[in-house]
């Protein structure tokens, strides 16, 4: 095959797993339906959302909550006034699920007093064969579970149940994935939103079921996602996060010669007063390219957030991540070549099965070397459906414990001096919201370039606005300032 047909029949996978327009089109006429049916009510039905896990699951229910809305329902924050009640889940650690199971024992109280109540599950949880089967056996009262495959086809699940289909189960779908576009969004008020730019992942990190509930990686076009940007910028929004599982990898499948720091360029061009922020990256496809992409931007944020799980090679070979501990070190020492100021953070696993001592002492040395921001730092969490689920582990919990108190110790100090850091320097933020300050003084939070937290005072603050804060104290996750001038930094 010759490099013309190549690239031809790369565009055709990727057409394949487009949503035709035609289903875009019934589903639009489902949400007609189920509107109409809601303007003969005396008054607006209520919907209610609860979302568990990532960011990329909380922009998947802004999807739920448009369609929602196009159907002539109207958001409560009280799930007992709801008559449409939906809880998108998540799989990533066993605490997450038992605590859906938790609150759906909750809700499904409701319908003791109001039966007409349709209870919905969704998500990642729920795309696994055996969390199905336990909602159909224990939780009866549950209408409609659909699985992250079938999110696009939500209006059609509910015109059905509320036609009076019996109680809905759906995970299928493609398991690849595909990509839906010109459904409704409903967002949140206020500085923030999520901009997914690809889906699914193909990584098989072996501890992590995420490529087995969320597809295999499927990017956007481009110019879609350059079209939701300017319409979110047009909206007011002024701090935008790029959503992906492994944002590097971006643009691999669409055969059109364009990765995630070109389409970061691209996006960078796109005038107002915004920033752009990205997650999640992963080391194996971030490359010196993307650092000067985000190095030479106007609008992009100086913040990157690159897990490494573990500093030992044995426990990353075992995790199946693709790199090495020499060859994550020198992607950092890369991103501060390019961008001194930038603000890092990444995750880390303790207690992956196997994990010695000496291997743990391989992830402080990343930790002390890495001169991190902030951690997010996990216990181990064994995943049915993984590799490492069926990895010896002999490691007793109380000595993974201890390792995971350590490994926050060492960090608490880094994070400290790196705060303190701050002191006397003036930073351009952007406020975002009023602060719980106890002592009243610091009335506005913020947030800066580099996603760093600040509460700051000043007089006529508004949310929305960039300001110029110079630091008069810090601590270990805030830092306090004064307002000295308004002003945006592009």
């Amino acid at each position: 095959m010759n490099f013309d047909n190549m690239c031809e029949q790369i565009m055709i996978d990727f057409t394949s797993r487009q949503v035709p327009k035609a289903e875009i089109a019934h589903q639009l006429d489902c949400m007609e339906q189920v509107s109409r049916r809601n303007a003969l009510l005396p008054e607006a039905p209520l919907f209610y959302c609860q979302t568990f896990g990532c960011q990329q699951n909380e922009a998947d229910t802004e999807r739920i909550a448009g369609m929602l809305c196009e159907m002539g329902y109207t958001r409560t924050q009280d799930a007992a006034l709801a008559n449409v009640i939906v809880v998108n889940t998540c799989a990533v650690r066993e605490h997450a699920e038992k605590r859906v199971f938790g609150i759906m024992g909750q809700y499904t109280h409701i319908k003791d007093t109001r039966s007409d109540v349709i209870i919905c599950m969704c998500g990642c949880m729920v795309q696994q064969e055996h969390i199905t089967e336990k909602i159909k056996k224990s939780y009866p009262r549950v209408d409609i579970v659909f699985g992250t495959h079938m999110l696009w086809r939500f209006p059609e699940l509910l015109l059905r149940r509320l036609s009076g289909s019996k109680r809905i189960f759906d995970i299928s779908g493609d398991p690849k994935g595909e990509i839906a576009e010109g459904l409704p969004v409903q967002r949140d008020e206020g500085c923030h939103a999520w901009l997914s730019i690809m889906y699914g992942c193909n990584n098989f990190c072996t501890y992590c079921i995420v490529p087995y509930v969320r597809g295999r990686e499927r990017s956007r076009q481009p110019e879609d996602i350059e079209a939701e940007l300017r319409q979110l910028v047009a909206d007011g929004y002024k701090d935008i996060t790029l959503l992906g599982q492994n944002v590097n990898s971006y643009g691999k499948d669409l055969g059109i010669g364009i990765d995630f720091a070109d389409l970061l360029t691209r996006l960078d061009a796109v005038p107002g007063e915004y920033r752009l922020r990205f997650m999640t990256s992963h080391p194996k496809d971030a490359s010196e390219k993307l650092f000067a992409a985000m190095a030479n931007g106007t609008h992009i944020s100086h913040q990157l957030h690159l897990p490494f799980q573990s500093g030992s090679n044995a426990i990353l070979k075992r995790m199946n991540r693709g790199y090495t501990k020499e060859a994550y070190l020198t992607l950092l020492e890369q991103a501060r070549q390019y961008m001194p100021d930038v603000v890092l953070s990444s995750d880390i696993i303790v207690g992956f099965p196997g994990e010695t001592e000496e291997d743990f002492q391989e992830t402080l040395d990343v930790v002390r070397r890495g001169q991190y921001d902030l951690l997010y730092t996990f216990l181990y969490s064994k995943r049915s459906g993984t590799p490492a689920a069926t990895m010896p582990d002999s490691t007793p919990s109380e000595e993974k414990k201890d390792r995971f108190n350590r490994l926050l110790k060492t960090q608490e100090s880094i994070n400290q001096q790196r705060q303190d850091a701050y002191q006397d320097r003036e930073l351009n933020i952007l406020i975002d919201g009023l602060s719980n300050s106890k002592d009243g003084v610091y009335t506005h939070c913020g947030r800066t370039d580099g996603g760093l937290l600040v509460l700051c005072r000043g007089e006529d603050l508004q949310i929305g606005d960039f300001v110029d804060v110079e630091i008069e104290k810090t601590s270990l996750r805030t830092l306090y300032g004064r307002v000295t001038r308004k002003g945006y930094h592009g």
